[in-house]
């Protein structure tokens, strides 16, 4: 996984990546292929209020394997399992010049939502889940209902 966060993170990012993917918190979902692990999606969930929802924390395919499908095989993973455990949405959080990604989530049925939407499911707990979902400055965030 390491390698994989090295050739598909910047500098900044990789240094959150790898803690997250070593936190007990949540789960990381993989994509083997011949035995060799190609990408990867970190999930986690959260309550706010009496409602639980997930969140793909971050997402990644090895050079290799990209524009194979893996990514999107992981968003739909994650998206069933965190549906599965109970999550009322899945949100997900994008660099908004990461034109690979924006595309991925939307064919995933993900839509932007910003500040305002978001004020209107969280109220005050807003920053909250900023904080939840590792939430920097650049990113976008994206909800699937």
């Amino acid at each position: 996984l390491k390698e994989i966060v090295d050739t598909s993170f910047p500098r900044f990012f990789r240094f959150f990546a790898s803690q997250s993917l070593d936190s007990a918190e949540g789960k990381t979902l993989v994509d083997e292929q011949n035995g060799e692990v190609v990408g990867f999606a970190k999930l986690t969930d959260f309550s706010a209020g009496k409602f639980r929802y997930g969140c793909i924390l971050w997402l990644a395919v090895q050079p290799s394997h990209r524009r194979k499908g893996v990514a999107s095989a992981l968003v739909q993973a994650g998206v069933e399992d965190l549906k599965r455990g109970g999550a009322e949405r899945v949100f997900a959080s994008v660099q908004r010049r990461n034109k690979a990604s924006l595309a991925t989530f939307g064919k995933s049925g993900f839509e932007r939502v910003g500040l305002v939407g978001l004020w209107r499911i969280f109220g005050l707990r807003v920053f909250k889940f900023y904080s939840g979902i590792w939430y920097a400055p650049g990113e976008l965030v994206l909800m699937r209902v």
